[in-house]
């Protein structure tokens, strides 16, 4: 399931206060998903690794009291206690756990409670792990704790990574090269020894490399040290072709009104550059400016500007060009 499909979901559950687990490679995102989903909320957000407990510290330290002659079970200070807060209890990596820690959850995950502690009313439960078959380090969950959630398995989704791209700022060089060639923003093979290869997390990795201003002759080992050599030598390649791209502001202007160019390359890396520079300046007069450059695109590559513009909030449609470029492409959107 998407990373969008599994958010929409998701929120509808932890209103019901039903336990989900979200199953999902290295690096894919299932952690920041569920952070988001607290963040657009307004959720406290706890963050919870089961596989650095021992089976005490979830259900607390068993103690004498005097005053009533009976033993109790103290409870865990990092467990939410305010009766009137509301939050995300997020057990990460929870089948890296230790069975003994994992039957401990059993009945915070099932009854809300274990020992002496209970999980205020306003709290939700989602847990989330990597499949057996990714070699992590993992236990296999037992049926009776596995049966306590509702499953989800998380996919990597191209287009959901873009838009989340285009909200955080990635360098529109990384998400141009991407959308060139898809099959690099996941290349994890269980199969393989590789200590590097690319993933969602591993691709902001490089984003912070590429904004660090590392020396352009470490800046190749650097960018494979993330996503591994065949992602990093094709990114570095293909961002040398963004520098055959003409002055942005230019378009945004209404100052050049076509390109004379053909290749793929600089005419993806043009659409993503664009988009990114009217995020920066979401001025009418440049929105209308880029989409009147649009007409003279190809199709597909017009087609992929507008719609990106349409997804980051741009009023495409209140453009004075809007109906123009409906009319010259209808025929590709039927």
């Amino acid at each position: 399931m998407k990373a969008s499909n599994i958010t929409k979901v998701v929120k509808k559950l932890i209103d019901n206060k039903l336990p989900v687990f979200i199953w999902g490679a290295p690096g894919i995102g299932k952690s920041s998903i569920v952070k988001q989903i607290a963040v657009e909320q307004g959720l406290e957000f706890l963050d919870l690794r089961l596989s650095l407990l021992d089976p005490t510290d979830l259900k607390g330290i068993p103690f004498f009291n005097a005053e009533t002659n009976e033993g109790v079970w103290a409870k865990p200070s990092f467990l939410p206690s305010d009766k009137n807060s509301k939050g995300i209890l997020f057990l990460d990596e929870i089948n890296t756990a230790p069975p003994a820690v994992q039957a401990s959850a059993y009945q915070l995950i099932l009854d809300r409670k274990v020992g002496e502690y209970e999980l205020p009313e306003g709290w939700s439960i989602v847990a989330a792990g990597n499949r057996e078959n990714d070699r992590g380090v993992v236990y296999r969950m037992p049926p009776p704790l596995a049966n306590r959630f509702v499953h989800f398995e998380m996919e990597v989704d191209f287009f959901d990574w873009k838009t989340w791209a285009y909200k955080e700022g990635i360098e529109s060089s990384i998400i141009a090269y991407l959308a060139y060639d898809k099959s690099m923003l996941f290349t994890f093979d269980a199969t393989s020894n590789e200590k590097s290869f690319a993933t969602p997390r591993s691709w902001e990795y490089v984003d912070s490399i590429v904004k660090s201003g590392v020396d352009n002759n470490l800046i190749l080992d650097s960018i494979s040290g993330a996503v591994g050599r065949e992602a990093a030598v094709g990114y570095i390649s293909f961002k040398k072709v963004m520098a055959d791209l003409p002055d942005l502001n230019t378009i945004l202007d209404g100052t050049l009104t076509e390109l004379g160019e053909e290749d793929p390359k600089i005419m993806m890396a043009l659409a993503i550059g664009l988009v990114n520079a009217l995020l920066e300046n979401p001025d009418e007069i440049a929105v209308d400016n880029v989409l009147k450059f649009s007409l003279q695109l190809p199709g597909e590559f017009s087609i992929m500007l507008v719609k990106d513009m349409q997804q980051n909030g741009l009023d495409v449609e209140g453009s004075r060009s809007w109906s123009e470029w409906v009319r010259k492409f209808a025929y590709l959107l039927a």
